[in-house]
């Protein structure tokens, strides 16, 4: 395999992004990908990480900081690259970069429609909290 290199988030990206968030199935109703690329970009830029080998991107993923957790959204790898190690990767530079800020503590959440990808994160170290997520729309898409 090429080598991954894995860099900030382009406007160059945004249609590839999109697709692989859509074939990885990560996309649903209640969030328009293409007005949560613009939010995050306003927000930690730096940290809206993508994986390209050559020139083809396989890879995506929002991680920030907001000074008491460390959050990851939409970690995608495009189908046939998963289980090459792409998410492992994207996942230590995420970590790496959110340590750097003095985050203590990662979190994130599995939609149950996506349940199977609670046995990656158990793999490179993540465990169930006992917690309940909870949420509320500020803004409706």
């Amino acid at each position: 395999m090429t080598e991954l290199v894995i860099r900030p988030y382009q406007e160059s990206d945004q249609q590839s992004v999109v697709k692989l968030w859509r074939d990885c199935g990560l996309v649903v109703a209640s969030n328009d990908p293409v007005k949560d690329i613009h939010r995050k970009l306003e927000i930690q830029q730096e940290m809206f990480l993508v994986g390209v080998l050559d020139t083809r991107l396989v890879a995506a993923m929002m991680a920030g900081y907001e000074g008491h957790r460390g959050w990851i959204n939409y970690l995608a790898v495009e189908p046939g690259f998963q289980g090459a190690g792409i998410g492992s990767r994207i996942m230590e530079e995420a970590e790496a970069r959110l340590r750097t800020l003095g985050c203590p503590k990662i979190n994130l959440q599995i939609r149950r429609s996506n349940a199977d990808v609670g046995e990656f994160y158990k793999k490179i170290g993540y465990s169930v909290d006992d917690v309940v997520s909870m949420g509320k729309h500020l803004v409706e898409d």
